[in-house]
């Protein structure tokens, strides 16, 4: 069976002669061996495994992403970030915990930059809702037009 790692930069992990490969979605720990049926499912931030014919196991820290079986011979899985070890325990300790991290630190910033794309409409609605813009005067929108709150030369 063939086995692709890749990120948006770079493959990780591309090689031949994988037996069996040990990965883990939001339902829980699951293994794929040859001839598996097709399959797609969305990747936790885990470690995925894997063995070889020679019976030598390989694992790679994954931040998430998608795996998919084809016609039982191959497993792709793209990530944003992954990073090849040759301990599970380092991985565990060390990339995972650095991956949740970033994961939440990412999430911390988009529901800040979501907060303030909400303040900028409420403050645009209640300016509109002012009757501050004159456009029914026919002033042109580029004009001196008090804005509530503000004055001249202050920071937006």
């Amino acid at each position: 069976m063939k086995l692709r790692i890749v990120t948006p930069t770079r493959k990780v992990v591309d090689i031949d002669g994988v037996v069996s490969v040990r990965a883990e979605d939001a339902s829980g720990s699951f293994g794929i061996r040859e001839g598996h049926t097709d399959f797609l499912t969305v990747l936790s931030v885990s470690v995925i495994s894997w063995r070889g014919a020679d019976g030598s196991e390989s694992f790679a820290a994954v931040r998430g992403g998608v795996l998919e079986t084809r016609g039982g011979a191959s497993v792709e899985i793209a990530t944003r970030d992954a990073v090849k070890g040759e301990s599970f325990d380092a991985l565990r300790d060390d990339v995972l915990t650095r991956f949740r991290k970033d994961t939440e630190f990412e999430e911390l910033s988009r529901t800040a930059s979501a907060k303030l794309s909400l303040a900028l409409i409420r403050q645009l609605q209640r300016y509109l809702e002012a009757g501050r813009l004159r456009v029914s005067s026919g002033a042109p929108l580029g004009d001196d037009v008090p804005v509530a709150g503000f004055s001249e030369g202050s920071p937006l």
